[in-house]
């Protein structure tokens, strides 16, 4: 029962994450009303229970009778699913504070990387409060573990790599938001995991640009958001770090 509450919550908090998703991007203030897209007409609450509304109203509003994104149910239901696999992951016998910490954490981490995926994904706009707000969790992370010099420096090297990317392409590869994201990746993963993070990040942005040009859906001009694959990378490494480093250990002796 409590597990449903979760992702009934986790679904709530989805669809606030959709509001930042558009308003931080278009520095529009977070605090008011939720709107139609299209004709701008403040919605009812009918039109805003999560996943409901879109299945309810089959994909379109319900004032002017446009499409409504999927975007906005995929961001509910993944936000939900991550509530729900962090909450039965949490050992309920356990009622050790650092471990509740350790989770609540997860989970705000977990909303920040849906944040700026989407919203770079949307509008090719990586928020910098989400940046700011990865940085300090880096820090208050980076203290816990008393390691200050594998976390501040990978930091420095992964910035220092994107802003070199970024030099040289003169932003034609990415955005100077790539860039920033690269110092909490970084602070949070340290050097070696920060390094294997931003390295899947080429190879799978790499992989699904191609596939992109392959089936005709992109050309070779065409501008592709990089932040999301940052955050595909990032996540991987976050929630994996110890199964993926010991495979490149024992595959490539790295």
């Amino acid at each position: 029962m409590v597990a449903i509450f979760i992702f009934l919550l986790g679904l709530a908090i989805g669809s606030f994450l959709n509001v930042l998703i558009d308003r931080l991007p278009a520095e529009e203030s977070i605090g008011g009303r939720s709107h139609c897209d299209n004709c701008k007409k403040t919605l009812s609450w009918i039109d805003l229970i999560p996943v409901f509304s879109w299945v309810y109203l089959r994909g379109k509003s319900r004032c002017c009778h446009k499409k409504i994104s999927m975007f906005y149910p995929i961001v509910e239901l993944l936000t939900g699913i991550s509530f729900f696999f962090v909450f039965i992951s949490y050992p309920t016998s356990t009622s050790s504070f650092p471990l509740l910490t350790s989770h609540i954490l997860t989970l705000i981490i977990i909303c920040f990387f849906i944040v700026i995926f989407f919203a770079d994904l949307k509008y090719h706009i990586i928020p910098d409060e989400m940046t700011i707000l990865l940085v300090l969790i880096g820090i208050i992370l980076m203290f816990l573990r008393q390691s200050f010099f594998d976390y501040f420096f990978g930091a420095l090297l992964l910035s220092l790599i994107m802003y070199g990317i970024y030099a040289v392409t003169k932003g034609r590869g990415m955005g100077f938001g790539d860039v920033k994201l690269a110092f909490p990746m970084g602070l949070i993963l340290g050097i070696k995991s920060g390094f294997i993070a931003l390295y899947l990040s080429f190879i799978i942005g790499g992989f699904f640009s191609l596939l992109l040009i392959i089936i005709h859906k992109r050309n070779l001009k065409s501008k592709i958001a990089f932040g999301p694959f940052m955050i595909i990378g990032f996540a991987l490494m976050f929630f994996y770090n110890d199964p993926i480093l010991n495979f490149i250990q024992n595959h490539f002796g790295f």
